[in-house]
């Protein structure tokens, strides 16, 4: 039964780890936002064009992966960046 029990929790971490990875257009989004821009205009037309996404679409996206803990392990340096800058605007409200 001992076998039994190393194969189901062999099983249970793959899932684990499949489901800690983010999709491809999740990554994409947190790639954009690490880029920089030269203005408003030029990041709106590459999310438009090169996600295939409307920038609105796009910054809801952005902010529930602020809060996954899954971006933050992919892109800690973006994640934390942003929840800076939310943090930031709350104090100011």
């Amino acid at each position: 039964m001992t076998d039994g029990g190393q194969a189901g929790e062999t099983g249970e971490a793959a899932d684990q780890t499949a489901a800690a990875r983010l999709t491809a257009a999740e990554a994409a989004v947190l790639a954009y936002e690490g880029r920089s821009w030269p203005g408003p205009g030029a990041k709106e037309r590459a999310i438009r064009e090169g996600l295939g996404l409307s920038p609105v679409r796009y910054y809801q996206l952005l902010n529930a992966l602020m809060d996954d803990p899954r971006a933050l392990a992919h892109a800690p340096g973006t994640v934390n960046r942003l929840r800076r800058i939310r943090e930031a605007q709350r104090a100011r409200r």
